[in-house]
């Protein structure tokens, strides 16, 4: 079973959680999610267990408890397609527009019908002034 930890402490490392975890049975592999950039600890991590009974009363006994001077949180992991998508998204895929584009056509400043004036926004737009 796969157990996702979170609110670890920053100073807690792959093998601390390992540990914490071998307490209750065979831990296949744990890990701490470190940031790319920084090398700084993420503060979750994910812990594989062979068993499921075993890896359920990890989750059930340590959920909210302190651990490294922190509360921290235990549950099964969800798989990553189960996992709801949106958010924040890293930089190099997919793109956005850039600025103010004319989607009618025409001149350049908000232009309503592809004329190169300015629309009169204000004042009462009965009027027929003159540019």
């Amino acid at each position: 079973m796969n157990i996702f930890v979170a609110k670890l402490s920053g100073e807690t490392t792959s093998e601390d959680l390992h540990d914490l975890f071998a307490s209750y049975g065979e831990v296949t592999s744990a890990k701490v999610i470190m940031d790319r950039e920084t090398g700084m600890s993420k503060r979750f991590g994910f812990v594989e267990m062979s068993n499921d009974d075993e890896a359920q009363k990890a989750i059930t006994e340590l959920d909210q408890a302190e651990y490294d001077h922190h509360v921290i949180v235990v549950k099964k992991a969800r798989p990553k397609e189960d996992r709801p998508q949106g958010g924040f998204r890293r930089p190099g895929g997919g793109g956005g527009g850039g600025g103010f584009r004319d989607r009618q056509g025409g001149g350049g400043f908000r232009s309503g019908g592809g004329g190169s004036r300015p629309r009169n926004d204000y004042g009462n737009s009965n009027e027929g002034g003159s540019w």
